[in-house]
């Protein structure tokens, strides 16, 4: 694929890494030939790349699939989701979901980005609804805004909820923040 034709989302394989292009900067000097300025995201480890190509220079492409799975289950560092369609079991490690496995429980539905039948990223849906496990006590006294206190849910992560929340409260977290979003239920 020539240089030219490459814009932003388009995915490039780097030395044998699979590389998401964020942003492209077109710089045409006085003499000789045209630069393009890339930032490109590696898909593996989410580090950034600023990179430069002349015009005329040949790049990679490579393709990314999507596929809609379920998350199963937690087995020491690895996270399991299933193919919604194939019933495919595929593993993440720890590292590759990050902070992301807060917000997953047994069937949170999920988009997994998979390069060369290697799952590389994971899409959250945009909230989840969490069991509050346990909250700290609530701050005493009348105040303009309100109080927050801190939540530990069933995933094992603790977020700011509004003092009104008890154990056993099941509450929407926007996943995108990671903050409280409602209050849905109680058990």
């Amino acid at each position: 694929m020539n240089i030219e034709e490459v814009s932003k989302n388009t995915k490039l394989l780097i030395d044998s890494t699979p590389f998401s292009v964020e942003t492209v900067e077109f710089v045409k000097p006085g003499k000789g030939r045209a630069i393009y300025k890339f930032r490109l995201r590696n898909l593996f480890s989410g580090n950034v790349l600023d990179i430069t190509f002349h015009s005329g220079d040949k790049v990679e492409e490579t393709s990314i699939t999507i596929h809609e799975m379920q998350f199963l289950f937690k087995e020491d560092d690895n996270y399991i989701f299933m193919d919604s369609s194939s019933f495919e079991q595929n593993p993440m490690t720890k590292q590759q979901v990050g902070e992301k496995g807060g917000f997953l429980k047994e069937g949170t539905p999920v988009v997994i980005m998979m390069w060369e039948g290697r799952p590389i990223d994971i899409q959250l849906p945009k909230t989840v609804e969490l069991k509050v496990l346990e909250t700290s006590a609530a701050l005493k006294g009348a105040t303009i805004t309100a109080q927050m206190k801190e939540g530990k849910l069933e995933t094992g992560i603790s977020i700011g909820v509004p003092s009104f929340i008890k154990d056993g409260d099941v509450i929407k977290i926007d996943t995108r923040t990671g903050s409280y979003v409602e209050r849905v239920g109680s058990k």
